[in-house]
């Protein structure tokens, strides 16, 4: 991959990545360690070779998650940070969904990120299947769940 095709990829996906991997993360730095290796990994990887546009924003997904996940078994990422300690919050969050977003945060982190891919960032089941290595009846499982956890939530308030 030659530079200028990365500096485009990176452009393009940057704030994308980093908004799924933030939802997973909940804590700004891992979220940007996790997006830099996975940026880093595709600048090293010289034999890739993307199907189209959508695929290699796929596959950015998938490494930064993957990265979270080892981010999250190592000893110093055990402890974790609520939205509240954080200097600014993600740009999808605001005052009108103040609420819905306190509900997702108290959503278990498999369907946390499901939700995140699927309303926020516009990823089909099947997509989200693929993105995060599970079936396609596991992702809807999920978001049925998910959906059933949040109408709990919203009517315990």
């Amino acid at each position: 991959m030659d530079s200028t095709e990365y500096h485009r990829i990176v452009e393009k996906y940057l704030d994308d990545v980093y908004r799924t991997v933030f939802c997973y993360c909940k804590n700004k730095e891992n979220a940007e360690d996790a997006v830099q290796n996975a940026f880093l990994k595709l600048l090293n990887s010289k034999d890739i070779n993307f199907n189209n546009e959508d695929h290699s924003k796929r596959w950015l997904i998938r490494v930064a998650l993957n990265e979270c996940k080892n981010m999250w078994q190592s000893f110093w990422n055990r402890n974790k940070l609520s939205f509240d300690e954080l200097d600014t919050d993600p740009s999808y969050r605001d005052e009108t969904h103040e609420e819905l977003m306190e509900i997702l945060d108290q959503l278990p982190q498999n369907y946390k990120s499901v939700v995140h891919l699927y309303y926020y960032e516009g990823y089909s089941v099947k997509e989200i299947s693929m993105i995060l290595g599970i079936s396609e009846s596991n992702v809807q499982i999920r978001l049925k769940r998910a959906r059933d956890k949040m109408k709990t939530l919203l009517k315990e308030e």
